[in-house]
């Protein structure tokens, strides 16, 4: 059993559609700049990877994420050709945060706001013409568990096509409880390096069509094989490597693939020292033995944690690197955690190879865990 994957929308700091992200990625250009958002006095952190929309320091605005989601989903149907009838494919919105920021500019600074402008199913009625919208709020695992959603709405005969979308903008209350929770201020997110010492957030919406296979002739940006997912709910905020292993063999299994078929892998790499022991630590055990050797890679370094889209983002570009062959580095590693040992993290350059299967992982807090397998489409 598998999918397509027919569309393809993003907006994030480093570039305004798909192919912009992906490209500023091999070439690594990073989103890290000085926050813009807010009054920075009060914070130890001072850098972030925003969208740069803002008229200026001090002049925030409200309903950035639902404009980002706009303009991500409208990407898609219109990549999958459907841009002329998108009412009746449902869609589902992975977020963490939602509209909190604008909830803040309304509370602190009178910025109007309706209450209806918190769901973003309004927006896409408005734009859309959406009569089917759901949000689902699983942490940084959120849109890839929407996507697996999406998996079964085909199966089970409730659509014929779903778009999957992610979105979230830096929200201040979220930036605060980071920067005092974190022993730490990252100066930028760096990935499986010895001297990572924590995430810093970015920003960006994503937009996925997902369809039967087959359904839409031509080429399609890639065949999805299998979804899945799984909460250990061990701990609020560290993951634990068994359970993430568990997932992984879970994907593969729905996948009906092995180890040894793994090209790719889009890791989590939030840039934590749990996560990133525990993600090293998981993956050498499944690789381990196999005659697997795949290339690892971590776009967070160069766009920081989108969040609730942040999956659905690694899994987009799973899909150009199958697709161009080509694997971007993961910024900022110098010099490797010991727990990744062995596992190929490209660096300091993108790397070229001959691709056919993606590995996409997305982890998130409460023991959140999705993996999605994907195969190279045709083009």
């Amino acid at each position: 059993m598998s999918w397509d994957i027919t569309g393809i929308g993003a907006v994030a700091g480093i570039g305004n559609d798909p192919y912009e992200i992906f490209d500023s990625l091999c070439a690594g250009r990073s989103g890290l700049a000085r926050l813009r958002a807010f009054d920075l006095g009060k914070y130890r952190a001072q850098h972030a990877y925003e969208i740069d929309d803002r008229t200026g320091p001090g002049h925030d605005q409200p309903l950035r994420a639902t404009r980002w989601l706009k303009t991500a989903v409208a990407q898609a149907l219109a990549d999958a050709g459907l841009d002329e009838d998108p009412g009746s494919c449902p869609v589902l919105v992975g977020t963490t945060l939602r509209e909190q920021r604008s909830a803040e500019l309304w509370w602190r600074h009178k910025m109007p706001l309706a209450p209806s402008d918190l769901h973003f199913g309004t927006a896409l009625r408005e734009r859309f013409g959406s009569s089917q919208t759901y949000t689902f709020a699983n942490a940084c695992a959120a849109a890839l568990y929407a996507l697996g959603m999406a998996t079964d709405m085909i199966e089970l005969g409730l659509a014929d096509a779903v778009v999957v979308a992610g979105t979230d903008s830096i929200t201040e209350s979220a930036y605060g409880v980071l920067d005092r929770v974190q022993n730490e201020t990252p100066r930028a997110l760096r990935p499986f390096d010895r001297a990572r010492n924590g995430m810093l957030m970015g920003e960006g919406a994503v937009a996925v069509v997902v369809q039967r296979t087959g359904a839409r002739p031509g080429g399609v940006h890639a065949v999805l094989r299998g979804v899945s997912m799984n909460c250990d709910a061990s701990h609020p905020t560290a993951p634990d490597p068994r359970t993430i292993a568990t997932a992984v063999h879970d994907a593969y299994r729905r996948a009906d693939v092995k180890a040894a078929d793994i090209d790719l892998v889009m890791l989590h790499g939030s840039g934590t020292q749990l996560n990133d022991a525990a993600e090293a630590t998981a993956l050498s055990d499944v690789f381990a033995g196999t005659g697997a050797d795949p290339l690892l890679t971590a776009i967070k370094s160069m766009t920081g944690h989108t969040l609730g889209g942040s999956g659905l983002l690694s899994l987009i570009m799973a899909a150009l690197s199958l697709h161009r062959g080509v694997v971007p580095p993961v910024l900022g590693l110098d010099d490797p955690i010991e727990e990744a040992a062995g596992l190929r993290l490209v660096r300091d350059r993108a790397a070229t190879a001959d691709l056919a299967t993606a590995q996409v992982n997305a982890f998130g807090f409460g023991g959140i865990n999705a993996v999605a397998i994907l195969e190279k489409g045709a083009s």
